[in-house]
């Protein structure tokens, strides 16, 4: 299951870089040790469900986020994925009325575009 734990591990830090934390950072909000976040995101570690629990509520992230698979992805799908971590990191932080404004700002943009 190497493969699994490496796309996992690989998502752990793309999110984390996206979020602008260090591993240090990450490892205090979870409780684990940095050199332990470190290898669990180069796929090292053989981490618990109970540790996967720890980083996503640190990252704040529903589970579901970690198991998109980068490797299969092309270029245009890589910076799609890109684009919406970014995007929803964003709106986690914002309240109801700017979602609804920021909703409103992407449907004129797609208008634009089409």
């Amino acid at each position: 299951m190497t493969k699994l734990r490496n796309t996992v591990g690989e998502r752990i830090r793309a999110i984390r870089k996206t979020k602008g934390l260090t591993q240090q950072q990450l490892a205090e909000l979870s409780g684990l040790d940095d050199a332990y976040i470190g290898s669990v995101e180069r796929g090292e570690r053989n981490f618990s469900i109970d540790t996967l629990e720890k980083i996503v509520t640190a990252l704040q992230i529903p589970a579901i986020e970690l198991f998109f698979d980068l490797n299969n992805m092309n270029e245009l799908q890589l910076f799609q994925q890109k684009a919406i971590d970014e995007y929803t990191d964003t709106v986690r932080k914002m309240n109801i009325k700017q979602i609804t404004i920021l909703n409103k700002l992407v449907k004129n943009m797609q208008e634009a575009f089409e």
